[in-house]
């Protein structure tokens, strides 16, 4: 017998007009039922997105939706299949269509990607989760998120081939190759990274995409590090941990930092100083940068530097500054890179 709180509530979400409110009753739906009455939740976030009021919340709860639902559970198909027949809830009824479906969804979402009538994100999000499903390449050194593709970044006839062949597993893309004292450290840098590695296993968890890894910390391109001691003369603590573990598109989302952190790796260093302390437009050094100070990360844009000028037992000091304020005010951050990234790494 369903709880009274719960058919309550179930009838407070039909009713509700008010987006704001709307957001406040679903929260307290998945939070307090999901777990224990997960059907009866899926039938009553299904039965919104199918007739709900307010029609923008058809579609956000999609992304619910389909976190509720496991793997191949084919009661739910007939709802995404549904779904990808509704323009605004063709995008992730996508997802829901595999997951449920699995392979045996491919024709209708290669009737999707190839159908000119769609909006390009659509088609394009098709054959991203398609590539994601099969672990076939068609969505490589392509962007993460399907909205950036382009008509000519859909590998339409190469789709229709595979499909030719009966829809084959590819062999994905390797995972990025990482230093071993990751899983057997010793130094204090080298604990501080596998600990900063953990944190960041958590996140990749999340997202599986090797077509664009994120949050690795990876081994550094020879070339990438040549460049960087050509430029500067880094500490050795720095520099050893971009070596060893070069950060790959990694965003630390704490908010101990602005609008999250960016850490920058061996491969973008230097690019990553442009509108710093040089000027990709005029080709030139921004005159009020001070010339010690290296950008290693960024959060919202501010800045955290390493000054270079004050190396000290392998190490310097980091500095950062609010942007956007007229002049550049920095303020000692961390005593030295070791404590930044102890920071990063959490307790």
């Amino acid at each position: 017998m369903t709880d009274k709180s719960l058919q309550k509530l179930s009838q407070q979400i039909i009713d509700e007009t008010d987006g704001g409110k709307f957001s406040k009753l679903t929260e307290k739906l998945l939070k307090k039922y999901s777990s224990t009455d997960r059907e009866y939740v899926l039938n009553i976030l299904t039965d919104y997105a199918r007739n709900g009021q307010i029609l923008h919340w058809r579609n956000f709860l999609l992304t619910d939706i389909i976190e509720l639902v496991n793997e191949d559970e084919a009661n739910y198909a007939d709802f995404f299949e549904w779904c990808i027949t509704q323009p605004e809830l063709t995008y992730w009824g996508i997802d829901g269509l595999l997951k449920t479906s699995g392979k045996k969804s491919f024709p209708a979402l290669i009737e999707i990607l190839k159908n000119e009538s769609f909006n390009t994100s659509i088609r394009a999000k098709a054959i991203k989760s398609i590539s994601l499903f099969s672990k076939q390449a068609f969505d490589r050194e392509l962007p993460k998120d399907p909205g950036y593709w382009k008509v000519a970044d859909l590998r339409i006839e190469e789709i229709e081939i595979w499909q030719k062949n009966g829809f084959q597993d590819g062999g994905g893309y390797p995972e990025p190759k990482t230093h071993i004292s990751l899983e057997n450290p010793k130094t204090e840098l080298e604990k501080i990274a596998s600990k900063l590695n953990k944190k960041l296993e958590t996140e990749r968890a999340k997202n599986r995409d090797l077509s664009n890894p994120t949050n690795w910390l990876v081994i550094a391109d020879e070339t990438d590090i040549l460049n960087i001691e050509k430029k500067w003369k880094l500490p050795e603590n720095y520099l050893l941990f971009l070596k060893n573990y070069s950060p790959l598109n990694v965003f630390i989302d704490s908010k101990k930092y602005f609008q999250g952190l960016h850490l920058y790796g061996a491969s973008d260093l230097i690019n990553r100083q442009e509108g710093y302390s040089f000027n990709p437009v005029t080709n030139k050094s921004i005159a009020d940068w001070p010339k010690n100070f290296v950008v290693i990360a960024d959060a919202g844009a501010d800045p955290y530097c390493i000054d270079i000028n004050e190396i000290t037992e392998n190490d310097a000091p980091i500095y950062t500054s609010i942007h956007g304020s007229g002049e550049w005010k920095f303020e000692l951050y961390a005593d030295n890179f070791l404590t930044f990234l102890k920071e990063i790494a959490g307790k």
